[in-house]
């Protein structure tokens, strides 16, 4: 006798298929384009998402100096660092910090949304962040992707 299989499939190491995206931060929120990125570099759009398995794609945002940030968080939003010297903590405001260092804003952004484990941090190696549109991965051929197209 036939009868169907409803087995669950899992994605490991050598079945997910990474595609490559480009993504254009120009005027969008840092928020809602960090949440997407994040979303989209654990694999959760995908129908065979596999929580324990990097099974997210190869994500290139470009732009990413010319982000929005709503409201007065360019002045009041403060990122802090740490020297690791006693009396070490700086405080950084976002005006200040996208001019220094562009990438940063989203980059931070994007790895506060992933988890904070060994499998985050290899999510987080498949993104690539640049400040303007220039980038190097023309030969891996990204598809151009609107960020509105995310459910």
């Amino acid at each position: 006798m036939d009868a169907l299989s409803y087995k669950t499939i899992f994605l490991n190491k050598n079945t997910v298929k990474k595609d490559w995206f480009i993504i254009d931060a120009k005027n969008q929120t840092l928020g809602r384009l960090c949440a997407k990125v994040a979303y989209m570099l654990r694999g959760k759009h995908k129908v065979g998402y596999t929580p324990h398995t990097d099974c997210g794609d190869n994500i290139v945002v470009i732009n990413a100096a010319h982000i929005r940030l709503t409201g007065k968080k360019w002045s009041d939003k403060e990122y802090d660092f740490y020297s690791g010297y006693p009396g070490g903590l700086r405080w950084v405001k976002a005006k200040d910090l996208i001019k220094r260092r562009p990438t940063y804003l989203v980059e931070e952004g994007i790895r506060g949304m992933l988890p904070k484990t060994r499998l985050g941090k290899e999510m987080f190696r498949n993104l690539r962040v640049y400040a303007d549109d220039q980038h190097k991965h023309s030969a891996q051929q990204p598809t151009e992707i609107q960020l509105n197209t995310i459910k």
